[in-house]
């Protein structure tokens, strides 16, 4: 059966297929759009080439402003020091040319996904949500859950380990309980390993063992910078070793935060190339952590800085095209009946 989603965020047209297979479905077809929001190819392109896939960010935030932190209050201690309103959001995609984006749930609202699902609400053919796993002791999280993907149409989830009961990892009862219902209602579960991947790889390798029918995905190349030492070097070949999971992908996301250099991060260029040739480039996503980069080199920055990597590893243009929209089309696309 074809499935069709919005003609602005993304639309598509697919026989439905297991969305983790290494292998690009070649029957899936992104819309086309004007040449005014297109993104410059990589350097085998003639001078004149643009791609015409959709340009979608895998990761970004949005939070209330100070004038409608009253409707939508913070959550305590957690008050931004930056806009991240959803107007502020939409002005930088629109100059940068990025057509549609996965909000993730920001700490700022922590387990109140009111705001975000308003403005998934509000702007249903721009946005798609990844709401925040809240792994509770009493086990209502996975009710919450739940609730978010079947009645408010969120797509993914988002694991913070940092979020765990003191002395809980994430394969405990809840984890697992959220990791497995996330596979079964066809959604990836993020994982935010701020403090090192090397400190939870265990987890993510025994629920990917256990649930191998849930997608997976790895923030910001799972916060592994370019490496200075053997023991830098082990932890970054363990995240290339988890391409041997078909359902993990990797997030090319907020670069500003693993690279040692300033913009345009090309310390960068040999880890990423090393990651599109372990996982695929239909498993790798770009994202800017909006708005997080706009201080440091701007929204339209962090677009152009995924380009000029490309450029430095002489990548695909077909290979740029899913990193910066294809492989979230497919992976976001909704198998879900809400009203159902």
């Amino acid at each position: 059966m074809a499935l069709r989603l919005s003609n602005t965020f993304f639309s598509v047209s697919a026989i439905a297929s297991n969305h983790y297979s290494k292998k690009p479905p070649f029957r899936f077809k992104i819309t086309t759009v004007s040449a005014t929001n297109s993104i410059p190819m990589a350097s085998t392109e003639t001078p004149n080439s643009t791609s015409t896939s959709k340009i979608i960010d895998s990761h970004l935030h949005v939070w209330a402003s100070l004038q409608e932190a009253s409707q939508f209050p913070y959550s305590p201690g957690q008050e931004p020091n930056l806009p991240g309103n959803v107007d502020f959001l939409l002005q930088c995609m629109e100059e940068a040319g990025v057509d549609g984006a996965l909000i993730v749930q920001p700490i700022n609202h922590k387990f109140d996904h009111t705001y975000v699902t308003s403005v998934l609400k509000k702007y249903p053919n721009k946005f798609v949500g990844c709401c925040l796993a809240n792994p509770a002791g009493d086990g209502s999280g996975l009710k919450e859950f739940e609730h978010l993907i079947l009645k408010d149409g969120y797509r993914a989830v988002r694991f913070n380990p940092y979020l765990w009961p003191s002395g809980e990892k994430m394969t405990n009862e809840i984890g697992k309980a959220i990791f497995k219902r996330a596979g079964e209602l066809n959604v990836p579960v993020g994982f935010m390993c701020m403090k090192g991947l090397d400190l939870h790889i265990s987890e993510i390798e025994e629920l990917c063992t256990e649930f191998p029918s849930t997608g997976v995905l790895l923030d910001h190349l799972a916060f592994c910078k370019p490496p200075l030492n053997d023991e830098e070097g082990l932890v970054f070949s363990k995240l290339l070793n988890l391409s041997r999971f078909p359902q993990v992908y990797v997030k090319f996301s907020a670069l500003f935060r693993v690279s040692r250099t300033k913009f345009p991060y090309l310390d960068l260029s040999p880890l990423l190339s090393k990651i599109v040739s372990s996982f695929g480039a239909n498993h790798v996503i770009w994202g800017s952590d909006f708005p997080f980069v706009v201080p440091e080199c701007g929204y339209k920055g962090a677009k152009e800085a995924v380009q000029l990597i490309g450029n430095e590893i002489s990548l695909a243009s077909s290979d740029l095209e899913w990193i910066m929209g294809k492989t979230a089309a497919q992976l976001f696309q909704s198998q879900l009946n809400p009203s159902g």
